[in-house]
């Protein structure tokens, strides 16, 4: 398997922010052309696999909000496993994320990955260098058996600068609607910025390959790069437009009529506020 090296990536902060008026064009339309995807891998019975990494506030998770919220949760699965049980310590390590695997007329949406020995794992300690050496020579050979089986497997990896991550981890401590996202973890890959970097270089010269390459996503600007990212999947999955042909609505049957309105004053509604 050939290895390609990484290109530079252009610095999206160097292109004008995008207005919220064309952002919102876009997405629509990319909104409806993921709909169209849907109805394609249900009918063929596609099985996709689609994996998020990238460094800690790179906006790994709105970039797959803006990917799954106008399509079905039962065909665009997410998966975003938290720490390993007891248990699952005592497993082969790729065991609990195989289990989330597609079945047919899937796609499945792995927020952090089998990568995780790659990042995490290595940077903070958590597996030891055999185990790491081990994973980086065998995980090309696990994706060539998982395009065999029939998969589609994607991978995207979100990049942001430094100084970009510093003012998102300081917006999320200031934030109360964001401080959940901070994690001891967050913390302490702000310190390791070169351990981290580190570990990316060394997975991505290990673990991208012709047949199953990284896609580098530049996310300093978040609208730009999902807005990328989105239209990027979607070329990548050839399809054609199966979405229904338009509804109508039709008469109501009125046969059965009866007076429907119960008494508000005997049922528990939802006070007024607003």
């Amino acid at each position: 398997m050939g290895k390609k090296k990484q290109g530079k990536q252009k610095n999206s902060e160097k292109l004008p922010r995008l207005s919220n008026k064309v952002y919102e064009a876009e997405i629509t339309k990319l909104h409806a052309e993921l709909v169209k995807l849907q109805y394609w891998v249900q009918e063929k019975g596609l099985k996709v696999i689609v994996v998020f990494e990238g460094r800690d506030a790179a906006g790994k998770g709105g970039v797959i909000k803006r990917l799954t919220e106008r399509v079905s949760p039962r065909v665009f699965r997410v998966v975003a496993l938290p720490t390993p049980s007891e248990r699952e310590k005592t497993q082969m390590y790729i065991q609990r994320y195989m289990q989330h695997f597609p079945a047919a007329g899937e796609v499945v949406i792995f927020d952090r990955s089998w990568y995780n020995r790659a990042g995490v794992e290595r940077v903070m300690g958590f597996c030891d260098k055999k185990e790491y050496v081990n994973f980086l020579q065998y995980v090309p050979g696990f994706e060539h058996y998982i395009k065999e089986s029939g998969i589609i497997l994607i991978k995207y990896w979100l990049d942001t600068s430094m100084k970009e991550q510093k003012r998102r981890f300081k917006q999320r401590i200031e934030d109360p609607r964001k401080v959940w996202k901070l994690s001891p973890m967050d913390l302490e890959s702000y310190k390791r910025w070169y351990e981290y970097s580190q570990a990316r270089d060394n997975m991505l010269l290990a673990t991208d390959h012709d047949e199953s390459p990284w896609y580098i996503v530049p996310a300093d600007d978040k609208k730009r790069a999902r807005l990328n990212c989105i239209s990027h999947f979607l070329s990548l999955i050839p399809y054609e437009d199966l979405t229904p042909k338009k509804f109508e609505l039709g008469d109501r049957d009125l046969t059965n009529e009866y007076d429907d309105e119960l008494a508000m004053e005997e049922l528990h509604v939802v006070p007024q506020k607003y």
